[in-house]
């Protein structure tokens, strides 16, 4: 009985990362903020697996995503530990919040601060290691110098939208597919 449910368990993980991965395909940027952040809604099916299987089963969805997009995008190996810290963070805030009382309630409060502490933890990374690196790679010496603004035009705008848009379109898949995914 075990084994069966083990291999269930990984067999979801292995559908949302695929569907996570073609989620990640279809992104766009919004039309105020730089064109190098685009919203994509890939972080929903870790959301879902968080939530469903626990949360190594929602890391482990966004480790392959991000695995299987460096992959595709050698050129910018910033890009998939940005959006592997994004995720991660948003989604180990949100759990450990509504673990602690299991409600819709403590749900929406904790998709809240996921966000906030998904913003907060990028600034900082995006301010000292992200950023930096960013530019050293691409050879863009002008994103050192203006990283103050980088982060408070774009970074944080960008974070806050994002956590908004997932946990809305995750609430909305939550109620309707939480009793296929679960265990």
């Amino acid at each position: 009985m075990q084994q069966t449910k083990q291999t269930r368990q990984l067999i979801i993980v292995g559908i949302l990362s695929g569907i996570s991965v073609i989620l990640m395909f279809i992104k766009f940027p919004l039309p105020f903020l730089p064109p190098y952040l685009t919203l994509d809604f890939s972080d929903v099916p870790a959301l879902l697996a968080t939530f469903t299987l626990g949360p190594i089963a929602g890391i482990l969805v966004e480790f392959i995503k991000n695995l299987l997009n460096f992959f595709f995008y050698l050129a910018d190996p910033v890009g998939p530990v940005a959006n592997f810290i994004a995720g991660s963070s948003l989604l180990l805030t949100a759990y450990g919040i509504h673990r602690y009382k299991p409600s819709t309630r403590s749900m929406l409060i904790g998709l809240a601060a996921g966000t906030l502490v998904m913003t907060v933890v990028l600034s900082i990374m995006n301010y000292f290691v992200l950023l930096p690196l960013y530019g050293m790679i691409m050879n863009l010496a002008d994103i050192a110098t203006n990283l103050k603004i980088i982060i408070t035009a774009g970074i944080i705008p960008f974070n806050i939208i994002k956590g908004f848009v997932v946990s809305l379109l995750f609430i909305l898949l939550y109620k309707r597919l939480k009793h296929v995914l679960k265990i």
